[in-house]
C-alpha cells in the first residue's frame, strides 16, 4: 500500500470486504436479508445499529423489506429522493430486481448493487455459483463491474460506488458467489479517509438537485408513445460512453493509495503471448498460476482478466491484448441454450469483426454451479490453441461423452510456492469444525506475517451434512481459489465418515492424517476399510488418533470437540509455535466466554486445549496394510443406486461423465 496511507490489515471473506466498502459510500441500504448473500446486508445491518458512520458522517439507515422485489423498490425510490442507496443480492433474488433494474438505469440514477454471482434454478435448484444471473441482467442499463478475489472486492467496490456517483449511472459489482464470497484471506482494506478525497462532491451535488422533492414537485415515470420512446433511449449513449474512462479513472486513483495495479481489462503473461485466454472472475487467478508454470517452460501465453464488462470497451480490450496474440479462448461461466456462444465470447468476436481484425476465437464454458476449476483444466483450454484448427464450444471439469464438447485434463500442476502448508479438515455441519478454523485462521493471520487462505465445502443440508475446510498458509500470497488437493494434512473429526469417503486420496506423501475415534490398534484393524489402509501405507503418512469425543465428554463439553481438535491441529501442523497457539486460543476462549458463562466454563475450554495436545497417540502403520483387503460384499441395489447415487454420497460426483446423468434424466 502507498506509504501515505497505513496498511489495515484484516482476515475477511468477499462479503464482509464487500460490506465495508459499500458502507462508506451508502446513506440508504434496501434489503432482503434471507437471500445466499445474505452476510453482506447482515454486515451493514450490524454496522448501522452498532453506530458505524459512513463517509458523510452518518450511520447507514437500513430499509429491510419482505421480498427482493421489495427492496429493489425501496433502493429506486431512495435514490430518487436524493439518497445514495445500495443493496446485496444474488440468484432468483436477483432476477425479482430486473423490473426496478431497468427503471434506475433508464433514469440515470447512481445505485449500485452488490452480488455474489450465482447459479439460477434450471432443471434443479443450486445454491452454488457461477455467472448465470449477472448475465441475465446484462442488458438492464447497469454498468457491470467483476471482482476476482476478495482484495479485488475490496478494491474494485470502491470504484463501483466513485464511478457510479460520478457518471450518475447505477452499476452491479459481483464477484464469484462462495469461491469469493465466502474465501477468506488477509487482506489490506481501504481507508475511509482515503477514499473521501475521491467522490466527486459536484455530481453528489446535481445528484441532490435532481432529487424528488414536494417544495419543487417534477413529473417523473410518464408514460411515452412511439413517437419518442425510440428516441429518449438513444439519448441515454453519451452517458454511457463516459463509464469507460469515469472506471479507469477511478482505478487509477485506487492504484496510487493501494500500490496495485488495476485497469478494465488487465493482461498476465508473455508480453509477447500467442495464445491468450479471456475471462473473469476468480478463475482469472488460476490462470495467472497456469501462466507461470507455462511461462517458466518458455511458452507464450497470457490472460486477459475481464473486470469492466458492461458497458464493454473495445478500444481498452485491444489495448491490453498483446498484438502478437493468434489465437484466443474465451471462457463463460454461464451456459447459453442455443447460442452461437456465450455471452462474453460473442462480445470479444464482436470486437474482431467489427474491427477487422484477423484472430482465431474460441469459445467454452466452466465452473458452473461452483463446480471446481484446476490449473490443469486451464492448461487443456492453453493445449486446445496448440491446434490447427482449437476446438470450439468446449467444456472444461466434467467428461462429456454425449456432445462430446469436454477438452481431456492430461494433468494436474502443482502451483503452490515453497514452504506453503495444505490442509483439508473433514467435519459435520454445526459440529464447531468451521468455526474453529476460522478461528485458526484468524490466530495465524493476526499474529504472523503469513498469507492465509480459508475456504469451506457445505453440503445444501448444511446442518447435519458434510463440510470440508481447505486452509492454505504461506509466506508468499495465495492466489489458488480451487480446492486443496495436495493436503500436508488432512483430518476427520467425524469416525464414521472413514466408511464413506475417501479422505486420504488427497494426502501427499509423507502428509499428515488426524482421526478422532474411539479406537485402539484393534478397533483400527477392525474399522478401517482396507482402502483407506493401503492409502495410508503407500503414502508413508504419518498416522495419529485422538479420542476427542471421551475427552470432551469427560470435562463437562458434551459433544464440542472443536477446541480440543483444534488444539491437535496446531500441535501437528507447526504453522506457529505452539506455545504461542495455546495462549492465542486461551485468550479468544476467555474473550468469548468469561463474561457469558463464567471461569468455570473457561476452564473446561482451557483444559480441552492441553489435553488436545497431549492426549495425540501416534500410530505405527502396520507394513501388512499394504496389502490389505475388504471382503466382498454383495450389492443388490439398483443400477441407478449403485452407479450415480452411490458416486454422488462417496463426493465423487464430478467423476460422473454427461451420459449418465442423461440416462437418468
Amino acid at each position: 500500500m502507498a506509504d501515505s496511507i497505513a496498511k489495515k490489515i484484516e482476515l475477511m471473506d468477499g462479503n464482509q470486504a464487500a460490506a465495508y466498502i459499500s458502507y462508506a459510500f451508502t446513506e440508504v441500504a434496501g434489503i432482503f436479508p434471507i437471500t445466499p448473500s445474505s452476510p453482506m446486508a447482515e454486515y451493514v445491518d450490524e454496522w448501522a445499529a452498532n453506530g458505524k458512520k459512513n463517509l458523510f458522517g452518518q450511520p447507514v439507515e437500513v430499509v429491510e423489506m419482505q421480498s427482493e422485489g421489495g427492496a429493489a423498490g425501496t433502493v429506486h425510490g431512495s435514490l430518487q429522493s436524493g439518497a445514495l442507496t445500495t443493496t446485496y443480492t444474488a440468484s432468483q433474488g436477483l432476477l425479482l430486481m430486473i423490473p426496478n433494474m431497468y427503471k434506475i438505469a433508464g433514469e440515470m440514477l447512481p445505485g449500485v448493487f452488490h452480488v455474489s454471482a450465482r447459479t439460477l434454478s434450471a432443471h434443479a435448484l443450486s445454491i452454488f455459483g457461477d455467472h448465470s444471473d449477472v448475465m441475465s441482467v446484462r442488458n438492464t442499463g447497469f454498468a457491470l463491474l467483476a471482482s476476482s478475489s476478495p482484495q479485488e472486492v475490496m478494491d474494485l467496490g470502491a470504484v463501483s460506488h466513485l464511478s457510479a456517483i460520478h457518471c450518475r449511472m447505477p452499476f452491479l459489482h459481483f464477484f464469484d458467489g462462495f469461491r469469493t464470497s465466502h474465501e477468506i484471506q488477509k487482506i489490506e482494506a481501504l481507508d475511509y479517509e482515503a477514499l473521501r478525497p475521491l467522490v466527486d462532491m459536484d455530481a453528489m451535488k446535481a445528484f441532490r438537485k435532481n432529487a424528488l422533492n414536494p417544495e419543487h414537485p417534477a413529473t417523473r415515470g410518464t408514460t411515452v408513445n412511439p413517437d419518442i420512446f425510440f428516441q429518449c433511449r438513444e439519448a441515454c449513449n453519451e452517458a454511457v460512453a463516459k463509464i469507460p474512462a469515469a472506471v479507469e479513472h477511478y482505478m487509477e486513483e485506487i492504484n496510487k493509495i493501494t500500490g496495485r495495479d488495476y485497469h478494465l481489462f488487465d493482461y498476465y503473461g508473455a508480453p509477447d503471448a500467442e495464445r491468450v485466454i479471456v475471462l473473469m472472475g476468480s478463475a482469472a487467478e488460476t490462470a495467472k498460476e497456469t501462466v507461470d508454470y507455462l511461462l517458466a517452460q518458455g511458452e507464450k501465453v497470457g490472460l486477459v482478466n475481464v473486470h469492466l464488462y458492461r458497458p464493454f470497451s473495445a478500444e481498452h480490450f485491444l489495448k491490453a491484448v498483446p498484438a502478437t496474440a493468434k489465437k484466443m479462448a474465451v471462457l463463460d461461466r454461464t451456459k447459453e441454450p442455443g447460442a452461437m456462444g456465450e455471452p462474453l465470447y460473442q462480445d470479444v468476436c464482436s470486437i474482431y469483426k467489427n474491427k477487422g481484425i484477423p484472430m482465431d476465437i474460441v469459445g467454452g464454458r466452466y465452473g458452473l454451479s461452483s463446480k471446481d476449476t484446476t490449473p490443469g483444466q486451464i492448461l487443456a483450454v492453453y493445449e486446445n490453441l496448440k491446434a490447427d484448427t482449437p476446438k470450439h464450444d468446449f467444456t472444461i471439469g466434467i467428461v462429456d461423452d454425449v456432445t462430446h464438447t469436454s477438452l481431456p485434463v492430461t494433468k494436474e500442476i502443482k502451483t503452490a510456492p515453497e514452504g506453503q502448508t495444505n490442509v483439508e479438515i473433514w467435519g459435520m455441519g454445526s459440529d464447531g469444525t468451521v468455526g474453529a478454523n476460522k478461528n485458526s485462521i484468524k490466530i495465524i493471520g493476526h499474529t504472523t506475517d503469513l498469507y492465509c487462505q480459508a475456504y469451506f465445502v457445505y453440503d445444501s443440508k448444511k446442518s447435519g451434512g458434510l463440510t470440508q475446510s481447505h486452509l492454505r498458509f504461506g509466506k508468499s500470497p495465495i492466489r489458488s481459489p480451487y480446492l486443496v488437493d495436495d493436503a500436508d494434512f488432512v483430518a476427520c473429526h467425524t469416525p464414521s465418515y472413514v466408511n464413506k469417503y475417501d479422505m486420504v486420496k488427497n494426502l501427499k506423501e509423507g502428509g499428515t492424517f488426524l482421526l478422532n475415534c474411539i479406537w485402539d490398534m484393534d478397533g483400527l484393524e477392525k474399522n478401517l476399510p482396507a482402502s483407506m489402509k493401503r492409502a495410508l501405507a503407500e503414502k508413508k503418512a504419518k498416522f495419529y488418533t485422538i479420542n476427542a469425543t471421551d475427552i470432551a465428554r469427560n470435562l463437562g463439553l458434551g459433544n464440542r470437540t472443536n477446541t480440543i481438535l483444534q488444539a491437535a491441529f496446531f500441535k501437528l501442523t507447526g504453522v506457529i509455535p505452539i506455545d504461542q497457539a495455546v495462549t492465542e486460543m486461551k485468550d479468544a476462549i476467555y474473550k468469548t466466554y468469561y463474561k457469558k458463562k463464567g471461569q468455570a466454563v473457561v476452564d473446561m475450554n482451557n483444559a480441552s486445549i492441553d489435553h488436545g495436545i497431549n492426549e495425540l497417540n501416534e500410530i505405527t502403520i502396520p507394513q501388512s496394510w499394504l496389502n490389505a483387503e475388504d471382503a466382498p460384499v454383495e450389492d443388490n441395489s439398483p443400477a441407478f443406486i449403485k452407479e450415480v447415487v452411490a458416486v454422488m454420497n462417496r463426493q465423487e460426483g464430478d467423476s460422473l461423465p454427461v451420459s449418465i446423468m442423461k440416462n437418468t434424466a
